[in-house]
């Protein structure tokens, strides 16, 4: 049994938390807004009374607390530098790739993404789902608004990182959390790489991006599937929300006429009309990297499962 005051307590302080962040122009307050919503989630996490779930609270809990101290350290500097609080004020260089390294690990983008996977794994599929959509939105906010002032080669390098990063550690794996973390991933890469060269692109494919994950999660719930085999036996009692998931992973790996492609085709399309074609080139190859995983889910869920092939 859980207090229900608990229960909006903590509702109301992880939105109140984001919501703070992405309103304000003043970096202590963006702090204090990813703080209240870091302290608000560390119960949600901890919640199945499991070593698991305790050991994913530590990693999460350690990992948001030095990317804090890494934005405090960033905002400080150039405080004392530009004499200003002001987000859009981040002037400083080395303030910048700080606040860039700080906001990337909040997220869990590639190279700083060792604690996602794990802290997926450790937890329910609900909490999950909070972590790959709701917690990144307040770190991609303020990414967007300091965009300008970063180097767009930091950026970029970071975005490919992540790309390579998410593609390869989801093909080995069984646990469908652990995928959806390495599928965040790389789709954190398509998001970075673009912020460089247009923010509100960056934004439309992450936004993208949730609302073809948050299906995934309710439906994993409901079946309560978590891993590839689970999903294998789902067939006979739920045909159409199995069919919907593997639908929804090709969504998400970029695959036409789905969805998931359009950011993408934007996302290459800007990269060639800035003469990146090296870049596009390697971003092409990096999805069909992740393509693999997707394809290998909806082959295991639509060919050996179905009753159709039998």
């Amino acid at each position: 049994y859980i207090n229900p005051t608990s229960i909006t307590i903590i509702t109301l302080s992880i939105i109140m938390g984001t919501i703070m962040t992405m309103s304000s122009s003043n970096w202590l307050m963006a702090w204090i807004g990813l703080e209240l919503n870091m302290l608000a989630i560390l119960p949600v996490i901890s919640k199945p009374k499991t070593t698991r779930a305790s050991e994913a609270t530590i990693k999460y809990f350690l990992t948001q607390a030095i990317a804090s101290a890494m934005m405090l350290l960033s905002s400080t500097t150039n405080a004392w530098q530009t004499g200003s609080w002001d987000i859009l004020e981040l002037k400083n260089k080395f303030s910048t790739t700080i606040m860039t390294l700080s906001l990337m690990m909040k997220m869990g983008a590639a190279p700083i993404h060792f604690w996602l996977p794990e802290v997926l794994q450790g937890t329910t599929l609900q909490t999950a789902l909070l972590i790959t959509t709701w917690q990144k939105l307040a770190p991609i906010s303020l990414m967007y608004m300091i965009s300008n002032n970063i180097q767009p080669a930091l950026l970029m390098s970071a975005g490919i990182l992540s790309m390579i990063v998410g593609g390869l550690g989801g093909i080995n794996q069984t646990q469908l959390r652990k995928t959806m973390a390495y599928s965040s991933i790389n789709n954190l890469g398509w998001t970075i790489m673009i912020m460089a060269l247009s923010p509100n692109l960056a934004v439309m494919n992450i936004f993208i991006y949730m609302i073809m994950t948050t299906p995934i999660f309710l439906m994993m719930t409901s079946t309560s599937t978590k891993t590839l085999q689970n999903l294998t036996t789902t067939w006979t009692t739920s045909t159409a929300t199995t069919l919907s998931i593997a639908l929804l992973m090709l969504s998400t790996s970029g695959l036409p006429p789905f969805t998931g492609f359009l950011p993408k085709m934007l996302a290459l399309n800007e990269l060639i009309t800035q003469k990146l074609t090296t870049l596009a080139t390697l971003a092409i190859m990096t999805s069909l990297v992740s393509l693999l995983f997707y394809l290998r889910i909806t082959y295991l869920i639509m060919v050996l499962t179905s009753p159709m092939t039998t």
